[in-house]
């Protein structure tokens, strides 16, 4: 009894369709939906995956880069000239695996603040809580601190792993360090 409770919880993956007028249809709810529509998808946290309706490719990471493109262009920035260049960089070099990596990591922590900060201002009056947010407080430049020190350690682990994976391929063909 408790298993099917457990199984019936667990939402099914919504699926959407692209078709070749670029038009997207929720088979969720039987109807088409905008690129915004997908975009509030992703803010309600819901599982879904972007098929191309003839061939059945997976068009998700496509689409939600779509999706960026259109945040980037209509308002304020999440990403300076200069750090999309460096990401642009990134590609086709041996770090490239490594940094998607690092990345997603990073995003990661830095969502997990973000959520610790919003549990513990619960309580807190909207006054208060923009007063502490003009402040520089102590506190938040701990927590950034911390943040910052993650993704220094994050990087340094991968800069390790990194070496010690071109220590062992230069081994197997025989060259040493």
């Amino acid at each position: 009894m408790q298993n099917k409770k457990a199984h019936a919880a667990k939402p099914a993956q919504r699926i959407i369709k692209k078709y070749p007028n670029r038009r997207l249809y929720d088979t969720d709810t039987s109807t088409y939906i905008t690129l915004a529509e997908v975009k509030q998808l992703v803010m309600d946290h819901q599982s879904f995956v972007v098929r191309d309706a003839k061939t059945n490719e997976d068009l998700t990471r496509s689409i939600l880069l779509q999706i960026i493109l259109e945040e980037e262009a209509g308002g304020t920035p999440m990403f300076s000239e200069p750090a999309l260049a460096n990401i642009i960089r990134f590609y086709g070099h041996a770090m490239q695996g490594f940094m998607g990596s690092y990345l997603e990591k990073n995003v990661q922590a830095f969502t997990d603040l973000q959520a610790q900060m919003a549990e513990q201002s619960k309580n807190v009056a909207p006054e208060v809580w923009a007063q502490f947010m003009n402040m520089q407080n102590p506190l938040m430049q701990g927590m950034m601190g911390n943040y910052v020190e993650q993704s220094k350690t994050m990087f340094e682990k991968m800069q390790e792993q990194m070496q010690k994976q071109t220590e062992q391929m230069l081994g197997a063909f025989g060259i040493k360090k």
